[in-house]
């Protein structure tokens, strides 16, 4: 199913050449309109719209790497990524990371531009349905309705105050939205529609079906503080629905767990024996450099902060408050041949399936050296970790390695937009913000233990696990602030890495207190790191709209506050 899927995409991308940005909108492309006046028709336009889930849009402003769909680069706006490499490769990010970046930065344009190109294709399927005749093309309305509620959401959370281009107006060159304020509301009847319209069960592998609608819908609420509306949603997914958690956490990353039981909404990437431009090709700075197979670029380097948030006491439970009093053991700075013993004290297995370190086997291609494996040198503020979960696992080169002209990866390993450990603790979460720590004890458990009984990372040639590896479920939440912060916790330890956390502080709205301490806590590795950032400040709490889409806008488009 996955191959069919993304084989159809292929062929769309040949014969469409539209331009989707935000700034020249229209024209359905090289096809004309009586080819695609068909169900047939929809169905190409259709394949389109989920095309641009990768973000990939060759003609889209900006930068590329920025555009990817599975928005790794906004990690390192969190406490959990570096950039990675050297500091002067890709400048513009560097400046993101510490916080000098301004409105023309080729990032933010660049998944800007990218993810308008997904609002206006999935607004061409919206407004070509109605001009068919005599069938029932309700259902592909409801996936186009829920790509544009995908593309939208994405949007919201990260730029805030942006335009609402409707299937009515997208194909207007003369005309600018304004951007008022949030569009929730238009997200919201997206998703609705979605979920009243869509199968109880999925037509193909990468398509939605109503339960995928309301898991998202669910998530929408949450994103406002809305706990009670999304805790009846995903309660009802959580009692009804057709998840269940995968027995391996690690089958969440690799070629076998794609598209299972736990994957509740993924962008399809496939490697195609290196041939296909279907992987993920926004992520292919994202591999050791030169590591195990000899890639690029380095990049996506895990924090000594993540790092430090798996510790855990003699009794399996995390180190809520005191996890950055003591460092996990690294070598940063140490050469290859220096003496290094990894960490001995208590630690979370889902560590090492999440980061790279020295003297624990990397993914199955053998026990991880040390600086060989990083670009980055002392004087970079990138770290001594690599990312995991992004890199495919030894044996499934022939599913997952798609190699680049330049050595980069362009990897076929899904991304997981949402997946069902996600939707419990989301879940959890809002239980406990309406007082239900009752269900928020049982879903956070259910995470823990599947953690807790998972296979353990082994060293080749080494009897037992590569760490002392322990972690319990909790007994109970003493009270609703003790569980909130327990929840908050264990998402970052199950999600880290997948280009949540961002969105997650931004929603607690304690992005400012984090980020600052960050900084503080990171030095004590990377010395240089408090030199080289400067003051977190409130107009971080939103990417600005990029200055380039205020000029073609003819100035209708206002700056966030304080860009």
């Amino acid at each position: 199913m996955k191959k069919r899927f993304i084989y159809y995409i292929t062929l769309f991308a040949m014969l469409i050449a539209c331009s989707d940005e935000f700034t020249e909108l229209p024209a359905i492309g090289a096809l004309s309109d009586a080819a695609v006046q068909n169900e047939a028709g929809v169905d190409l336009l259709l394949i389109g719209a989920y095309s641009a889930l990768d973000g990939r849009r060759n003609n889209a402003a900006g930068n590329g790497f920025a555009q990817t769909g599975d928005n790794w680069w906004l990690d390192v706006l969190s406490d959990d990524a570096h950039k990675g490499s050297t500091d002067d490769d890709q400048a513009p990010l560097f400046d993101v990371e510490t916080f000098k970046a301004d409105s023309s930065n080729e990032y933010y344009l660049g998944r800007w531009s990218s993810i308008f190109a997904g609002v206006n294709r999935a607004n061409a399927v919206i407004a070509l349905i109605p001009t068919i005749e005599n069938v029932d093309l309700s259902g592909k309305l409801a996936e186009a309705r829920f790509l544009r509620g995908h593309y939208n959401f994405e949007l919201q959370r990260m730029y805030g105050n942006v335009p609402y281009i409707s299937e009515e107006n997208y194909a207007n060159t003369e005309f600018n939205q304004a951007n008022p304020g949030p569009i929730w509301e238009q997200i919201e009847a997206d998703f609705q529609f979605a979920i009243d319209n869509l199968p109880d069960e999925q037509a193909e592998s990468g398509r939605p079906s109503s339960w995928t609608a309301k898991s998202y819908l669910g998530k929408v609420h949450l994103q406002q503080s809305d706990f009670e509306a999304a805790l009846q949603l995903f309660t009802d997914v959580i009692d009804n629905g057709p998840y269940a958690l995968n027995a391996e956490f690690i089958s969440n990353f690799d070629a076998a767990g794609e598209n299972s039981a736990e994957s509740i909404f993924a962008i399809q990437f496939t490697a195609d024996d290196a041939q296909s431009p279907n992987g993920n090709i926004g992520g292919v700075l994202n591999f050791p450099n030169p590591g195990p197979f000899g890639s690029c670029c380095g990049f996506y380097q895990p924090s000594q902060d993540l790092v430090n948030a798996f510790q855990t006491d003699d009794d399996g439970l995390p180190l809520l408050d005191t996890f950055n009093e003591n460092d996990v053991a690294n070598d940063f700075g140490l050469p290859d041949d220096a003496p290094f013993t990894p960490e001995t004290g208590n630690l979370d297995p889902r560590l090492d399936y999440t980061v790279g370190r020295r003297g624990i086997n990397y993914n199955g291609y053998g026990v991880f050296p040390g600086q060989s494996w990083i670009r980055a040198t002392e004087n970079d503020i990138s770290g001594p970790y690599l990312s995991s979960k992004n890199v495919y696992r030894a044996g499934e080169e022939d599913v997952n390695q798609g190699t680049g002209a330049w050595g980069q990866q362009h990897s076929g390993i899904n991304y997981n937009v949402i997946r069902y450990a996600d939707l419990l603790l989301m879940a959890a979460e809002a239980a406990a913000e309406t007082g239900n720590l009752g269900d928020a004890l049982t879903w956070v458990n259910l995470v823990r233990t599947r953690a807790k009984n998972m296979t353990y990372v082994s060293n080749p040639g080494e009897d037992g696990p590569a760490a002392n590896y322990v972690i319990e479920p909790y007994d109970s939440f003493s009270n609703q602030d003790f569980a909130i912060k327990a929840i908050r916790h264990e998402r970052r330890l199950e999600l880290g890495m997948e280009g949540h956390r961002l969105f997650d502080l931004r929603r607690w709205d304690n992005e400012e207190e984090i980020m600052t301490a960050y900084i503080s806590n990171e030095s004590r590795t990377i010395p240089s790191i408090s030199s080289k950032f400067a003051p977190y400040t409130e107009k971080q709490d939103l990417l600005p709209i990029p200055i380039t889409a205020i000029d073609l806008s003819g100035g209708v488009l206002n700056q966030n506050s304080g860009w």
